[in-house]
């Protein structure tokens, strides 16, 4: 995986059930941004609201209209084992990589237990790549990674790569670098991607680039051509955009809400995320129009809907 990956939505219907009918609208959205994949069942996508029956039909359906070029990673950890399990052995088949956070409830004491979880996931899809969830401020597992990939190269077969959703630079570039950089790993804080840069990363998952992939890449070509400044001053616009939309209804419902700018009514999030009115997306529009960030959302950016609601 490489470029921006999205971190997708759960789509579903006023009345809160799947809307499976509209992940191949909504995958060609992606790919008009040049998006290169999407990481289903995820913190963006509400994983944890979702049921393990719910989580499968959400693979299956992206699976299915699947385009050839574009990477389907699914998010596979559970605080329950043997769910992880199911949900892998479910993924094989369907997905180019599966991924895994580990348990959050009652967490993994040591490197050794953790490292256990995972080699019994990855086992239950054992042609599938594998990839590492690393979210420690949310998960409270907060391990060394570059001692994570020592032990997981021996004891899981089909170890990947990590998705990295800490910003802690010195470990993330031993990680990149790690046995001559054979392993993919992918940044995940996206207020910060412009300082995953210097450190080496070409790979990027965030739920931010549902709304703001072309600024993203501005941010990442600004820097190729070596001009930092540009590409710092560009970063602070989708800091700004996080920062907006969390201060008016919390960012996980507020994005998910978002989506409706953009022709896509990803419709009401679960509690405890909260969804936004069109009251509510007029003031973030209007709070972000002295940082000019509506030119830098995605090429399919709903003029239409941006009138109607004023």
């Amino acid at each position: 995986m490489k470029n921006l990956i999205a971190a997708t939505y759960a789509p579903m219907h006023p009345d809160g059930s799947l809307n499976l009918g509209m992940i191949p609208s909504y995958t060609t959205f992606l790919q008009s941004n040049s998006i290169e994949g999407a990481f289903v069942n995820g913190s963006t996508g509400d994983f944890v609201s979702l049921s393990t029956l719910e989580r499968k039909n959400l693979i299956a359906a992206w699976a299915k209209d699947k385009p050839k070029d574009f990477f389907l990673t699914n998010h596979v950890g559970h605080t329950n084992l043997n769910e992880a399990k199911e949900l892998a052995a479910h993924s094989q088949g369907l997905v180019d990589a599966i991924c895994v956070l580990p348990p959050f409830y009652f967490k993994p004491k040591t490197l050794e237990s953790l490292l256990f979880y995972c080699a019994e996931v990855a086992k239950s899809a054992p042609d599938t790549p594998f990839y590492y969830y690393h979210i420690p401020v949310l998960t409270g597992a907060d391990f060394n990674m570059l001692d994570f990939m020592k032990l997981a190269v021996e004891q899981v077969p089909n170890f990947t790569g990590i998705k990295y959703s800490q910003y802690n630079p010195t470990d993330f570039g031993k990680c990149l670098h790690f046995d001559q950089g054979s392993k993919n790993i992918l940044f995940g804080v996206d207020e910060q991607l412009v300082d995953s840069l210097p450190l080496g990363a070409t790979g990027w998952v965030g739920s931010t680039y549902n709304h703001l992939a072309p600024l993203y890449y501005k941010i990442i070509s600004s820097y190729r051509n070596g001009d930092i400044e540009q590409a710092k001053l560009l970063q602070q616009k989708g800091v700004f955009f996080v920062q907006t939309l969390d201060k008016i209804n919390g960012f996980n419902g507020a994005g998910k809400s978002f989506m409706r700018l953009f022709g896509l009514d990803m419709g009401p999030s679960r509690y405890p995320h909260k969804t936004m009115t069109d009251k509510q997306l007029a003031l973030a529009l209007k709070l972000m129009e002295p940082q000019e960030i509506a030119p830098l959302f995605n090429t399919s950016f709903s003029v239409k809907h941006l009138q109607a609601i004023g």
